[in-house]
């Protein structure tokens, strides 16, 4: 799928090219502690300085307002130069917390929030899972109980990213007493400095703490930071999901193309051998991937499902070219700067997000319309 180009989008894109050429940092990105977080925050604030922060985010709150066909403009751009990934410790603020504040928060929580996400200012990560609530997220038990003008949040969270170097969370709790499952939910901006929260991180066997186990004793919590309405936590977690599985992942999405003509290039194959056709294949399934982030984005109007049938395609060939990678370098890997990180890294790809199960249950019942899996 192609676009076809004005002159002001080759004009777009030709900036965007060399603003990129110019100001793409050096070096990889540092893989988690204080220093990825100086990075990352240090590289968005040239990106918003450039001209360059929150393309498709309203102007009043510091964005571009520019339309999707730009955005993939930019990102192809993005993937060619080889910049940042956009999967580090700002991908929340960015692509959960971000969007979900447009659609559903206050003016003053945006006001607040949106421009300092924008200007490099605030590190966001996400409370949803819990320990008895991964994939199952509505059996979550973590409570806020309403004293005044305040909730008194106790429970813990699990898996969540960046959790121990994040300003703020977005808090998905249960509000209201003797709910169950989607009823009596609310999603909650959670200021991470707040007295009663500890945070613990987990070392996953790339050797990184992505992730951190978060527990709440009696925080306290105002009711002015409740998005979406108290009670309807559910309504607005969805809404974040959304984004999470439709758009928030377009750049890692387009690199996947980058990804496979680098390795054709390292590899350099035999014609007709296993390996030129593994690649090919994979050159193939990255193209189709491509075509799907183009359709999913500037398909009018939005179909609320069709995030689950990229995320699972995306999540399993990531996977598979990173395997890839592994056996085109052999032992070589391990000199191989991230190559062996990226590899273990990728294992999480069919869980993040809503496991590939999960995934193949929403293609299967919301968009193929076949009965509904038997549960427990």
């Amino acid at each position: 799928m192609r676009l076809q180009l004005s002159p002001e989008d080759i004009a777009f894109r030709d900036a965007a090219r060399a603003w990129l050429l110019d100001n793409k940092p050096a070096t990889r990105a540092p893989e988690d502690g204080s220093e990825s977080r100086a990075f990352a925050l240090d590289w968005l604030a040239k990106l918003y300085d450039g001209g360059w922060g929150g393309l498709a985010w309203p102007k009043d709150y510091g964005g571009q307002g520019l339309p999707p066909a730009r955005l993939l403009l930019w990102y192809e751009e993005y993937v060619r130069a080889r910049a940042p990934s956009t999967l580090d410790c700002s991908f929340v603020a960015l692509n959960h917390a971000g969007p979900t504040l447009i659609a559903c928060g206050t003016e003053a929580q945006k006001a607040t929030h949106l421009p300092r996400i924008l200007k490099g200012q605030s590190i966001w990560c996400q409370g949803f899972s819990e320990p008895g609530a991964g994939s199952d997220l509505a059996s979550l038990r973590t409570t806020g109980r309403v004293e005044g003008d305040m909730l008194i949040v106790n429970g813990q969270k699990i898996w969540s990213s960046y959790a121990d170097i994040a300003d703020f969370q977005e808090l998905l709790i249960r509000t209201e007493p003797g709910s169950k499952r989607h009823k009596g939910l609310s999603w909650v901006i959670c200021d991470m400095s707040l007295p009663g929260i500890t945070i613990r991180p987990i070392r996953n066997m790339a050797g990184a703490t992505h992730f951190a186990e978060v527990f709440y004793d009696d925080v306290r919590i105002p009711l002015t930071q409740v998005v979406g309405g108290l009670h309807d936590g559910w309504t607005t977690a969805m809404t974040t999901l959304g984004f999470e599985r439709r758009t928030a992942a377009m750049a890692l999405q387009l690199d996947l193309s980058v990804q496979v003509e680098d390795l054709i290039d390292l590899a350099r194959p035999t014609p007709g051998s296993a390996m030129a056709e593994r690649l090919s294949d994979l050159r193939a399934e990255a193209a189709a991937i491509r075509a799907m982030t183009y359709r999913v984005a500037l398909r009018e109007p939005a179909t609320p499902f069709d995030g689950s049938l990229v995320r699972l395609s995306f999540a399993e060939l990531e996977q598979r070219i990173r395997r890839a990678a592994m056996d085109i370098l052999g032992p070589a890997a391990l000199v191989h700067s991230g190559r062996v990180a990226d590899y273990l890294e990728s294992y999480s790809e069919t869980i993040a997000g809503g496991t590939a199960e999960i995934q193949r249950n929403i293609i299967g019942e919301r968009i193929l319309g076949l009965p509904r899996e038997a549960r427990p």
